[in-house]
């Protein structure tokens, strides 16, 4: 089992540290110990994941002294809701959970959204730890203390800025993930060469069979350029009020995709993948951006398995739904557009641009 070097996040009392290695998942009791913890924990997750890890975890928290309570939500963006939240805060009053006591998120994305938030809000907030288990998890959701649940109206709408005590990220836990869910992820690995490194990219497009293979190597190459480059920038911007909102590159659109399908058909990483080339065309389109980095990205997302065309959907409807977006300030829509590969800059659309470019986008048949 390798270990590297944990990427620090300096965040003055919010500080923590993000641990990459493969087995990590077996260390959970002891990083614990390791912070002084000796509160109550509840691990939530869901019957899939609990299925493939629930024993190792609870093995290592139980070798450590801890007697860990399991708290299940079903699998899927579609329960990511205010109700299913309800669930985990039933788990933790009829257990007795107090302020110095903690959560453990096990799973991917939509788990450490769920169960960070749950932390944040219950008795006004109580530690957790993210155990990240999906590519989306462990390369953006589990790092910078974003917790949240959907509306109906539009994605991460109700949340809490609350950050982990710790990030436990194991690489060799992503064998397991489904193929869709594993190529899914790769489109925020990719992402992030986009808005801040370009050689990083150069190595995604130099390695992308054999991260499309799940070669572990390059896989944990990936996690932790991925780690660090989030970490960077939420250090400069823990509460998204400027650098940080670039994280957003493909997430406009993409999340207005997610929404009008209901959160089913469209896995979140494909709706961030559709969204990067849209928001690439549309810099075109402003004069911003060379065409031939579209080719680059639409070539490197294509290798990965990624679409790159947006369902048919009404455009109309998805400037409805990117109007409620929580990144809309002062009524306007603000896009994340690259400038190169490696740079990006957060720039307003006009509405009527914006009604006029999303029917020229090129969608699947």
């Amino acid at each position: 089992m390798t270990q590297k070097k944990p990427i620090h996040l300096d965040l003055g009392k919010n500080s923590y540290d993000i641990f990459i290695g493969q087995g990590e998942i077996d260390r959970l009791g002891e990083r614990l110990e390791t912070v002084d913890f000796k509160g109550k924990v509840a691990v939530v997750t869901n019957p899939k994941i609990e299925k493939l890890y629930g024993s190792r975890v609870k093995k290592s928290l139980q070798k450590s002294g801890y007697r860990p309570l399991v708290l299940q939500i079903p699998a899927g963006e579609r329960y990511k809701t205010l109700k299913q939240i309800g669930r985990v805060y039933d788990g933790l009053i009829e257990n007795r959970f107090e302020r110095k006591d903690l959560v453990i998120a096990l799973g991917g994305g939509v788990i450490g959204d769920m169960a960070g938030f749950a932390a944040a809000t219950f008795l006004r907030g109580i530690p957790f730890v993210q155990c990240p288990t999906s590519v989306v998890a462990q390369v953006d959701a589990s790092i910078g203390g974003k917790t949240g649940v959907d509306h109906a109206r539009g994605k991460n709408l109700i949340g809490a800025f609350h950050q982990p005590r710790f990030v436990s990220t194991d690489p060799a836990v992503l064998g397991t993930l489904p193929k869709r869910e594993y190529i899914s992820g790769l489109a925020e690995v990719v992402k992030y060469g986009v808005i801040a490194d370009e050689t990083f990219f150069q190595y995604l497009e130099q390695n992308s069979r054999e991260i499309r293979a799940l070669k572990i190597e390059k896989v944990s190459d990936c996690i932790e350029r991925s780690s660090a480059i989030k970490a960077a920038i939420v250090q400069s911007d823990e509460r998204e009020s400027g650098l940080r909102k670039i994280l957003n590159y493909g997430h406009t659109i993409g999340h207005a995709v997610e929404t009008l399908t209901g959160y089913r058909s469209v896995r979140h990483g494909e709706g961030v993948a559709m969204g990067m080339i849209a928001a690439s065309r549309l810099a075109v389109e402003m004069g911003v951006l060379h065409p031939h980095d579209v080719d680059r990205q639409t070539a490197l997302l294509k290798d990965f398995g990624l679409p790159v065309k947006l369902p048919d959907l009404d455009p109309a409807d998805i400037l409805n739904v990117m109007a409620g977006d929580k990144k809309v300030m002062g009524g306007e829509i603000y896009f994340v557009l690259p400038k190169k590969i490696g740079s990006v800059e957060m720039m307003k659309v006009d509405k009527k641009v914006l009604r006029r470019f999303l029917k020229t986008l090129p969608k699947t048949v």
